[in-house]
């Protein structure tokens, strides 16, 4: 009997400390909002507000700050945003995406004013300086971006204006966004300030947007990193894993890797239907890959 008591009691006492790792695991991360003043509609000027939604570690820090944004027409809070910053706070940083005007694509005007307003360390409503005056933050550890489609291409611009940012990652990301919008003076190898030994370009073979072949989608990814790799190749990674990543269709949940791979049914699908192995595995082209490859660049203490 005293046996038995005993077991039930160590079987009780394993319950309950499973309930309340779970529940400091939960309790780990904290949610936060706040805004920035962002480029508004038909103007190139830092004049709206926009919302910032965050996660960051419970703990007093300090810790380096992620900064990811949302494609055209998305929703700042989608599942993708939401899996990347919740990943990146998991992770040690003080993660958010971004509000943007992200209605109206642009040229490379139009999209490096909305990413100086989200990137200038030097104006009190710009998005950094909402996040970096965080009590947990400390952005001289480092900024770390993610982004998709516009949002890439704001990411990919992000260090013209602010020399803390650290590398970045890009879905979708691109010169040539069909033939409307060549971006070749601002995004291309050697016209911006983020060398691609920090950037690291994920798009698919069958992106309707940056290249619907696989020839036009390296020919794509090789202006953007000026890495160039033997024709068909669909992995040109550097030693340190910067470079171009084309996700194959088969890969996919959905058997289609177009624009919004990330999704279950691509462009065609909700913004929050997430291919399971994007948002769960290991491979070079998903989430987790691509966020422990950031944190190389500007780790955290955490």
């Amino acid at each position: 009997m005293n046996r038995m008591i005993m077991r039930c009691g160590l079987a009780m006492g394993l319950v309950l400390s499973l309930a309340m790792g779970s529940g400091v695991a939960k309790a780990a991360t904290q949610t936060f909002t706040t805004s920035y003043q962002g480029a508004g509609s038909n103007t190139n000027d830092c004049n709206t507000t926009d919302s910032i939604s965050g996660v960051e570690p419970t703990g007093a820090g300090p810790f380096p700050v992620f900064i990811y944004m949302v494609g055209t027409t998305e929703t700042f809070t989608n599942a993708s945003a939401m899996a990347a910053i919740q990943g990146m706070a998991n992770k040690g940083y003080v993660s958010a995406t971004i509000q943007y005007n992200s209605a109206v694509f642009g040229d490379c005007a139009q999209i490096q004013a909305k990413s100086e307003c989200v990137f200038n360390p030097n104006s009190s409503s710009s998005a950094v300086s909402a996040l970096c005056g965080r009590s947990e933050a400390d952005c001289s550890m480092g900024i770390l971006v993610g982004g998709f489609s516009q949002g890439a291409v704001m990411g990919t611009q992000s260090q013209n204006f602010n020399k803390d940012v650290k590398a970045v990652w890009g879905m979708g990301d691109g010169v040539m966004y069909t033939s409307a919008f060549n971006l070749s003076s601002c995004q291309a190898n050697g016209n911006r300030t983020l060398p691609s030994s920090l950037l690291r370009a994920v798009n698919g073979q069958g992106d309707e947007f940056t290249g619907d072949t696989e020839a036009k989608q390296q020919t794509n990814m090789q202006s953007l990193t000026g890495i160039t790799c033997a024709s068909g190749s669909t992995s040109c990674l550097q030693s340190n894993g910067s470079g171009w990543i084309i996700v194959q269709n088969g890969q996919t949940e959905a058997d289609d890797a177009d624009h919004c791979y990330m999704r279950d049914g691509g462009c065609n699908a909700s913004q929050n239907s997430l291919d399971t192995g994007w948002e769960n595995g290991s491979a070079n082209w998903e989430l987790a890959a691509n966020l422990n490859w950031l944190t190389g660049f500007a780790p955290s203490s955490n």
